[in-house]
């Protein structure tokens, strides 16, 4: 990737690269690391930086069906899958600080197969974020249902 290309993203994602054909997030081991190191302002910051990375989502695909129940902000979350199965979510928000949660929780689960999703302990590999202690109960309480739509969709395409 060349340094012009780089000056355009924010500055903690500036390490990670991006190909012609949709963006690589951060690992969460990254995105844990760099957050680790972060005071509370600049963790809103990271989170914030994370929901701009999130690949753009078509407004025909908000609408009531892919609308996570249980948010103070409007979050959409909607699965596809890749040639060899992999379930690839694409997720909005109408909030900045919401957009990058859902980024977050995504980055626990995206571009795996539904087994695996369904295997995995999201709020577990949450937990070392501590969000509840970084951000209000407001914009924490939709995490569960957040959770729950993805393991329940990986639990349709699984069968």
């Amino acid at each position: 990737m060349s340094n012009d290309m780089l000056s355009g993203l924010p500055p903690v994602l500036k390490r990670y690269e991006r190909t012609a054909t949709h963006s690589h997030m951060a690992t969460l081991t990254d995105i844990r690391e760099e957050y680790d190191f972060l005071e509370p302002d600049d963790r809103y910051r990271l989170l914030i930086d994370l929901g701009k990375e999130l690949e753009p989502m078509p407004d025909a695909l908000k609408t009531d069906a892919t609308l996570v129940r249980g948010c103070s902000a409007s979050v959409w979350v909607y699965p596809t899958t890749t040639d060899d199965g992999r379930l690839h979510f694409l997720a909005d928000s109408n909030a900045a600080i919401t957009k990058g949660i859902i980024a977050l929780v995504l980055l626990t689960v995206q571009d795996q197969a539904p087994s695996a999703i369904v295997a995995t302990d999201i709020k577990a590999e949450l937990a070392p974020f501590d969000l509840s202690k970084q951000l209000s109960s407001n914009r924490t309480q939709g995490i569960p249902n957040m959770i729950a739509l993805i393991r329940e969709t990986a639990e349709r395409y699984e069968k």
